[in-house]
């Protein structure tokens, strides 16, 4: 049976060669490899591996629990097998290897849940609290204000903006913020 493998690392500081080496160790003729975030579905390496894959690492494959059973749906339909390398009971060779990836991947999505509940319900407590989200404003107030009455006066966007030494499209969603149509 040929092997075929798929390494991949998030960011340029990280190196694929380790995980290279481990694949070509576990017998693999080609090791389809890239730098590229998980969270991304445009992995042209994955894509060409896919066509080919049988032994990955879970981590590097599928960012979630649904996109993990979708891809092994997909290789299955085309009768490929999947046998990750540390992830022993990841086989969808075997019946008892498809019934684990299942029950797996099922906990894994209601644990995903839950720590999402929890942060959503932190999130709204900090809200409750007054916490602000998001970016600082660039402008107080009072330069809100201020702003704003120059653009009535006839001042433009940009002579506005170069004074509080922001960008013009500051002063421009200020302008569309206070007229809400």
């Amino acid at each position: 049976m040929t092997t075929y493998g798929y390494a991949r690392v998030s960011t340029d500081g990280q190196s694929l060669a380790p995980q290279e080496a481990e694949l070509k160790a576990a017998g693999c003729i080609r090791v389809f490899a890239e730098k590229i975030s998980g969270a991304r579905s445009d992995r042209a390496e994955l894509a060409k591996a896919l066509k080919r894959t049988e032994n990955t690492r879970l981590d590097r494959l599928a960012r979630s629990t649904r996109d993990l059973l979708n891809i092994l749906h997909a290789l299955g339909e085309k009768g490929v097998g999947f046998k990750s390398l540390y992830d022993a009971w990841a086989d969808t060779t075997s019946a008892h290897g498809r019934l684990m990836l299942t029950v797996l991947g099922g906990l894994a999505e209601f644990v995903r849940e839950l720590i999402f509940a929890r942060t959503d319900d932190g999130r709204k407590r900090a809200k409750a609290r007054g916490v602000r989200f998001g970016r600082p404003r660039k402008l107080t107030v009072h330069q809100r204000k201020e702003a704003l009455a120059r653009l009535a006066n006839g001042e433009t966007q940009a002579d506005i903006a170069r004074s509080y030494a922001v960008d013009p499209t500051t002063i421009g969603r200020l302008a569309i913020a206070s007229h809400p149509d």
